[in-house]
């Protein structure tokens, strides 16, 4: 029986895209000193019309729709999704900034497909493993499932490049897996495999090597690669206990390399100092308790693993996003979720909401 939406999930799901649109207004101000680039007009309206707006709008038509109603057409988003990320690669189709090609650009506005392919991987993993959950400890339903589905996903995105979405794929599919009840042998053969992938990665690729060497040795190269980590340091350690004060930031106007994108908890921890920090990073812990919840209380399998790769691509990138900026891990190039610059990662974010509060309304007492 239809019951309704999951109060404390909703609040608090609506607390993170309020202060993250406050947060955001005042990063993007530190572009109005910056010449060349995005201006500040231009990522607003990103952010309100394709991101909120379209977001809010599909959020609420989806927690209204009962979930288990698209179980069957997860294969056919997943291929749509995987084939708008695959146009991202055809020249003069695909958008290339700064060495990758990540966009479609339709006229005045561009869309990032592998937010929705993200999405798109866990949503057609939760209806297989939902379908085949007594054989999910068989290689062929618990371990292949995910190679074949994650592991092209995975590939695609690698080819923009997009290392940090690639590894947000494979957490999410492996935690599903594990959820799912697979294997431990399983689960340690994709640990190895992973570990693999990223030694090849830093081979190949000597970013990926030179965000590794600057995470083991912070301070090696200040004016260098170990710019944005420091810059990130101070601003955060400038904030203090209560910030400067909301728009305060000086960090953002000409130090911070990415004020709106990978460094935007930086000018968060400036202005609101520990405090608001931490009332950020609580309502993040709260969003992923009480999404687990919905998840553990799903009337059925589907609905379970669908909430828990939900909480685990918004709560990972997330926390990932916090992490690198405190440096605590290597920069990994994934946003803050709710927060960062992105429309089309804030209206998938939404949508990934709504599913939740479908999901929330059907919970098992």
């Amino acid at each position: 029986m239809r019951k309704p939406v999951d109060t404390a999930f909703l609040l608090t799901a609506s607390a993170l895209v309020v202060a993250g649109l406050l947060i955001f207004t005042s990063a993007a101000l530190g572009l109005l000193a910056r010449d060349g680039g995005a201006t500040f007009t231009s990522v607003a309206v990103s952010q309100l019309l394709l991101g909120l707006v379209c977001g809010g709008i599909l959020s609420y038509l989806l927690a209204r729709t009962d979930y288990r109603l698209w179980r069957r057409y997860t294969p056919y988003l997943f291929g749509f999704a995987l084939l708008l990320t695959l146009l991202t690669l055809i020249p003069h189709v695909g958008l290339t900034l700064k060495g990758a090609s990540r966009w479609i650009s339709l006229g005045p506005i561009s869309f990032q497909p592998s937010e929705l392919l993200k999405f798109a991987t866990v949503a057609f993993l939760a209806a297989m493993y939902a379908t085949h959950y007594k054989q999910i400890r068989t290689w062929r339903w618990g371990i292949l499932p995910l190679i074949l589905i994650a592991g092209s996903a995975t590939l695609v995105v690698l080819r923009q490049p997009d290392t940090a979405s690639a590894m947000v794929i494979a957490l999410s599919a492996v935690v599903m897996l594990f959820t799912a009840g697979g294997k431990l042998s399983h689960l340690a053969l994709l640990a190895l495999i992973g570990v693999s992938l990223v030694g090849f990665a830093a081979y190949e690729r000597p970013y990926v090597a030179e965000r590794l060497l600057t995470f083991i040795n912070q301070g090696a190269d200040p004016q260098g690669a170990g710019w944005q980590i420091q810059q990130s340091l101070i601003s955060v350690g400038s904030g203090g206990l209560f910030g400067r004060g909301f728009g305060q930031s000086i960090e953002k106007f000409s130090y911070l390399p990415e004020p709106i994108g990978d460094s935007i908890f930086a000018v968060a921890g400036e202005e609101f100092g520990f405090v608001g920090s931490g009332i950020l990073l609580g309502l993040f812990v709260a969003f992923a308790v009480l999404g687990l919840r919905i998840a553990a209380r799903a009337p059925d399998p589907f609905g379970g693993l669908l909430a828990v790769g939900i909480v685990v691509l918004i709560v990972g990138q997330s926390f990932f996003n916090i992490a690198s900026t405190l440096g605590l891990v290597p920069l990994v190039g994934v946003p803050l979720i709710f927060v960062s610059h992105g429309g089309t990662a804030l209206a998938i974010a939404l949508i990934e909401v709504g599913v939740l509060l479908s999901v929330s309304r059907r919970m098992k007492k």
